[in-house]
């Protein structure tokens, strides 16, 4: 491990800050097949590289308008179709086109859709008003001859976002094969009575942003669905709203829904699934079962029989606070598995509040005595609410990774605190002029319901470190059989906590996942460092740390060369603010190549 070593460094040149929104975001894990490695851009290039030199091979440009202000300015990966000896590369570009290129050459395929292109923002139920609110960022899923797409829809701006509906794709000529929308609309339908006095039809979102996972053999494919709009107040969409906030079965032949399970009834904090479902062989007892495993923003980790969605360990429902706020009736019960415990941390005080110095932890005491804190799953509130975990998640879009040796499920765990606050609407300027609307507060109008929205991280003013105490993230393995935490260890370093005497052991927030060998090695990045890591699968101990020219924001992928080697992929793009600056580097790892040394 200790010589492992930048075997070759790429840059896109992608890395781009608009004079509006947000900046680029380089997030894909490259696709490793028949000996070229192939990845997507933020601004919508394709590119296919050597394995072994990191040559550019090939670049198809969609020519992304790089200004139209999206929110999540991020392109998560491609896809490979093949058929006999065709190769066909899949991209879902930010500003939602499904583009199908030839993976020798990456021209587009003339035959499919139209020049090669099917513009996903046509035929919704609720049509997208502007960029921003209607993206794609996760690759497609492909299936057979089916390609299957979600959608990235912007957060709390009103109550007819775009609508989320899933679609598959005819991988040859680009035709539209089925839909499925998460928000019943047949007043008959299964789950229709759990979306009142009629807000099904003028509710949207509840889509898929993250990735969509295939079982081929089971002709399934598994979509991990996300809030309804607006996310912090429900009181126009009151019930449960199946099917947000779950995972769903459908048929990938024809979309039909097989099973469901909700992780979060009414959703009130912007609980999304946003960590890609697993797919795994479950044993307990000598019984071998084919499950799932979801993991949730709560920090939740279900898991579930593939066939059925039944839980193999069992989940209670547990009773919840209540919202104070009018118009508004959170669910009275939320699901908590009996086995594990939240991974992340659910609550927060102001007696625990903590600070690096003396002036932050008074500032975190003062701020957080003023919030409602009545527990896990608190609802929005007019005072301000503390949110545990905040909307950056427990598990964020990274996913999880299966040892089937040692039968573990591994995944990074996100510990920091939201404040999230309800301004009535007649309000909104009077609060902006007092001042309660600056600094680091995000608003979100919430248009068509009584009240806009204020949320900001809970971090300290002077050293921007999490009001909440540490570790603030961590790398986590579960013994799949029971939900047992098998062991649980800081996962790399928060900026600024360099000269701490215990920096080292507080971690950091991680916004990608981690990948588990045959050999036992755990290899992850996502931290605002700049850095990747590799950890002993059955102990947790840290074996081995990369430096990156930036942070990562992405899962690392690894593949044997056809030189023989072994090489670790990762793609680092920055972190902006909080973090190391934007980059656009794929970065390469390998063991020195033995032929050279014996020279």
């Amino acid at each position: 491990m200790a010589s492992l070593q930048v075997a070759w460094t790429f840059r896109t040149g992608d890395a781009y800050q608009p004079p509006r929104g947000r900046p680029t975001a380089f997030e894909a894990t490259p696709l490793y097949v028949d000996g070229t490695l192939y990845l997507s851009t933020p601004l919508g290039r394709v590119i296919a590289l050597d394995p072994v030199s990191g040559r550019q091979r090939w670049v198809f440009d969609a020519k992304v308008n790089r200004d139209a202000g999206y929110g999540d300015f991020a392109s998560r990966g491609v896809s490979m179709w093949q058929r006999g000896r065709e190769r066909r590369i899949f991209v879902a570009t930010i500003d939602a086109r499904l583009i199908a290129l030839d993976a020798n050459t990456g021209r587009p395929i003339q035959g499919f859709g139209d020049m090669g292109i099917v513009d996903l923002r046509q035929g919704l139920r609720i049509a997208p008003t502007g960029f921003a609110d209607y993206q794609v960022t996760s690759p497609p899923a492909v299936i057979g001859n089916t390609i299957v797409v979600g959608s990235a829809i912007q957060d709390g701006a009103r109550t007819t976002e775009p609508s989320g509906e899933i679609r598959a794709f005819d991988a040859v000529t680009g035709a539209l094969k089925w839909r499925w929308d998460p928000i019943p609309q047949d007043p008959k339908a299964v789950g229709a009575d759990t979306w009142r006095s009629a807000s099904a039809t003028r509710t949207g979102a509840a889509n898929v942003w993250s990735v969509i996972v295939a079982d081929p053999g089971r002709n399934l494919v598994f979509v991990p669905t996300s809030s309804p709009s607006p996310d912090y107040y429900g009181g126009e969409r009151l019930g449960d709203n199946l099917f947000s906030d779950s995972v769903v079965a459908l048929r990938a032949d024809t979309g039909a829904r097989v099973w469901h399970f909700q992780t979060v009834h009414h959703d009130l904090w912007d609980y999304d699934v946003a960590s890609p479902p697993i797919l795994f062989n479950w044993r307990r007892d000598g019984r071998t079962v084919a499950a799932i495993g979801v993991a949730s923003k709560t920090g939740h980790l279900f898991v579930l029989d593939r066939q059925t969605g039944k839980p193999l360990i069992p989940v209670d429902e547990r009773q919840v606070p209540k919202s104070d706020v009018p118009g508004e009736e959170a669910s009275p019960t939320q699901p908590f598995p009996t086995a594990p415990r939240s991974l992340a941390r659910t609550t927060l005080t102001a007696e625990e509040a903590w600070g690096l110095t003396d002036e932050d932890r008074a500032w975190c005491r003062q701020t957080l005595s003023t919030l409602r804190a009545d527990g896990f799953f608190t609802p929005p509130s007019l005072r301000g609410t503390i949110v545990v975990p905040g909307n950056v998640g427990g598990m964020a879009w990274g996913g999880m990774a299966h040892d089937r040796v040692n039968n573990l499920l591994v995944t990074s765990v996100n510990n920091i605190a939201a404040e999230i606050r309800l301004i009535p609407r007649d309000a909104i300027e009077e609060q902006r002029s007092a001042g309660r609307l600056s600094g680091d507060f995000e608003l979100a109008q919430q248009r068509n319901t009584p009240y806009a929205l204020v949320r900001r991280l809970l971090l300290g003013p002077k050293t921007l470190l999490p009001c909440t105490p540490p570790p603030w993230g961590t790398l986590t393995a579960v013994r799949a059989a029971t939900g047992e935490i098998a062991w649980q260890v800081p996962l790399g370093r928060f900026p600024g906590t360099e000269s701490a005497r215990d920096g080292a052991q507080w971690g950091s927030i991680a916004l990608g996942g981690p990948i588990v060998t045959a050999g036992g090695l755990v290899f992850t990045a996502g931290t605002l460092e700049a850095a990747i890591y590799a950890f002993d699968v059955q102990t947790g101990r840290q074996l081995w740390t990369g430096t990156l020219p930036t942070s990562a924001r992405a899962t690392p992928m690894t593949y044997r060369g056809p030189d023989g080697r072994q090489y670790v992929v990762i793609s680092a793009g920055g972190h902006g603010p909080i973090g190391p600056p934007l980059g656009d580097y794929l970065v390469a790892f390998a063991l020195p190549d033995a032929r050279s040394d014996r020279k």
